[in-house]
């Protein structure tokens, strides 16, 4: 699974998810901390990652553009985003959503649940 970070979470997360055999970069890292989110998607579209990120404008920008990828992995835990607890919870789940990553899914991770919404999306009003 190969991921892109969003400038919300942790530049510590991917050396935490290396751990794990997850490839995973930051936006930093790419020299897009202050490139928009419609650049971070192409940037994660060109590079074939899914975005990981806690903004919910990246699910909104999928169903207005009917796209069916990149994938995007939402995290909306009430324990806040330390870098160790989000590692973990990408770690534990990432394997179960392979195969919707894959094929193209909005993922919402929370601290006790786990949706997804295969892509494309409908469109929003």
């Amino acid at each position: 699974m190969r991921l892109l970070l969003d400038n919300n979470l942790s530049p510590a997360l991917p050396a935490l998810l290396a751990e794990h055999d997850i490839d995973a970069v930051h936006v930093r890292t790419l020299g897009l901390a202050r490139a928009s989110d419609p650049q971070v998607m192409q940037a994660a579209r060109d590079d074939d990652r899914a975005v990981v990120s806690a903004d919910t404008d990246f699910g909104t920008l999928l169903a207005r553009s009917g796209a069916t990828r990149p994938s995007v992995v939402l995290i909306r835990t009430s324990t806040g985003r330390r870098p160790q607890r989000l590692a973990d919870l990408l770690a534990a789940n990432l394997p179960i959503l392979e195969d919707d990553l894959t094929a193209g899914a909005v993922v919402v991770l929370t601290d006790s649940a786990v949706r997804v919404r295969r892509l494309p999306l409908p469109p929003t009003a």
